[in-house]
């Protein structure tokens, strides 16, 4: 069993509109209908409309996103990347 990081994972949304995430290592890619975000506890990937980063600090792994948000999903369900980086490396090949 892997250990679980020492970093805080939160998730705030508030009225579908705006979204705080904590615990972010990476912002792998965005724009204004989907970001995918490489957090502590695995991929997260977030689709909505017209999103937009409103504050972004990677050193305190602080995020914070506007728009409509439609879908929040994690793309692995364990506190490892690797399954995700090999599910992307297959697609984008």
């Amino acid at each position: 069993m892997e250990e679980r990081p020492q970093r805080e994972h939160k998730i705030l949304l508030l009225n579908r509109e705006h979204l705080k995430v904590s615990g972010v290592e990476d912002v792998d890619s965005f724009d204004s209908e989907e970001f995918l975000l490489n957090t502590d506890y695995g991929y997260l990937n977030i689709r909505g409309q017209n999103l937009h980063i409103k504050n972004l600090n990677v050193s305190q792994g602080e995020v914070e996103i506007t728009g409509l948000i439609k879908d929040i999903s994690y793309l692995n369900d364990g506190y490892s990347t690797e399954r995700a980086k090999g599910f992307f490396g297959r697609l984008f090949k």
